[in-house]
C-alpha cells in the first residue's frame, strides 16, 4: 500500500493544479484523498478506477507497478490497450476529453447517429481537432472499444485483487458484468455496436476478438483457480467458460433490448443458478 500511495502522489505531482483540483476532478473529497495518501484510509475500488481513468494509467499499474503484472484477471493484449502512459503524446488531455465524449455519444445515440461534428460540438472544439487525434470515424469506434477493455480491466483488478476465494471472485466478476444503469450499461451499448460492426465489417473483427479474448481468459483462469482450490468441479475450464460467457452475452442483449420479462435482477439470478448447477463442486 505504501507503493500505491507513492504512485498516486506521483500522478498528483505530475498533474496541473493543486491536490484539491485532482481530488475534485476524480470526484473525491480532498480530506478523504489526504487520509488515503497518509495511510489512515484505503482507496476504494471505485476511487482507484477514477484515478486510473483520469491519469491515463491502469489500476494494475497503481497496485502492482506494471500494466503486465500477474493478477486475478487476464491482462489486455497489446492490440487492445488504450494509449495509457501519462507522458504519451497521444494521451494528452484534449485527446482524453475527445475520446470520453465520443464514447458517451456512441453509447447513448449509436455509432451511426454520431457525426464527427457532433463530437466536436460536445467538446467545444473543431472537427479538424477531432481528426488530428482520430483521422477517421472508424478510429473513434476502435478507441471506444479499447476504452471498454481498459474500463473493465481496471474495474476487475480493483474489485477482485483482494478476493482469494475463487467462488466469491467468480460471483463478483459476473456482478461487475451486469448491464446496470450508468457506466456498465453504456459499456454494454458500445459492445453491442462493436458486435454489429464486426459482423458487417471484417476489418473490425481482429480487434474485437482480441478484446473479447481478455474477458474469456479472465473467466477461464477464475474457473481453473476454483478447481485448484477444490471449490469447482473438475471439467474442461474452456467448456464451462464458453457456456458461461455465451449465457452472459445472451442475457445481456435481452436486457439492453428490453425483452419482456428480462431485467438485471433476472439476469443475476440466471447466472448464479448456472454457476451453482454447473460449476460448483458437489452440485451434480
Amino acid at each position: 500500500m505504501d507503493e500505491l500511495r507513492k504512485r498516486v502522489r506521483g500522478l498528483i505531482d505530475a498533474a496541473p493544479g493543486a491536490q484539491r483540483e485532482f481530488a475534485a476532478v476524480i470526484g473525491l473529497d480532498e480530506t478523504k484523498l489526504s487520509k488515503s495518501l497518509s495511510g489512515t484510509r484505503r482507496f476504494t475500488p471505485a476511487e482507484l478506477v477514477r484515478i486510473a481513468e483520469h491519469s491515463g494509467v491502469t489500476v494494475n499499474w497503481l497496485l502492482n507497478g506494471s500494466d503486465d503484472a500477474v493478477t486475478v484477471t487476464a491482462v489486455p493484449s497489446p492490440t487492445t490497450r488504450s494509449a495509457s502512459a501519462p507522458d504519451a503524446e497521444c494521451q494528452t488531455e484534449p485527446r482524453r476529453k475527445i475520446l470520453e465524449t465520443a464514447w458517451d455519444l456512441i453509447a447513448e445515440r449509436g455509432y451511426h447517429r454520431v457525426r464527427i461534428a457532433d463530437i466536436a460540438k460536445a467538446c467545444g472544439t473543431s472537427t479538424a481537432t477531432i481528426h488530428y487525434y482520430f483521422p477517421t470515424k472508424d478510429d473513434v469506434l476502435n478507441e471506444a472499444l479499447r476504452r471498454n477493455v481498459k474500463l473493465a480491466f481496471d474495474r476487475q483488478v480493483a474489485e477482485l485483487h483482494a478476493i482469494a476465494d475463487a467462488h466469491k471472485r467468480l460471483v463478483r466478476l459476473v456482478e461487475l458484468q451486469l448491464p446496470s444503469d450508468g457506466l456498465l450499461r453504456r459499456e454494454w451499448s458500445v459492445w453491442l455496436q462493436v458486435w454489429n460492426e464486426s459482423a458487417l465489417n471484417p476489418k473490425f473483427r481482429a480487434l474485437y476478438w482480441d478484446s473479447y479474448d481478455r474477458w474469456y481468459r479472465t473467466i477461464a483462469m477464475t474457473i481453473r483457480s476454483g478447481q485448484e482450490q477444490g471449490v469447482f468441479r473438475e471439467q474442461d475450464p474452456d467448456h464451462a467458460t464458453v457456456q458461461l460467457t455465451a449465457l452472459i452475452d445472451g442475457l445481456g442483449i435481452q436486457v439492453l433490448t428490453g425483452k419482456p420479462g428480462s431485467s438485471v435482477a433476472a439476469m443475476r439470478r440466471h447466472l448464479r443458478d448456472f454457476i451453482q448447477r454447473n460449476i460448483l463442486e458437489g452440485t451434480q
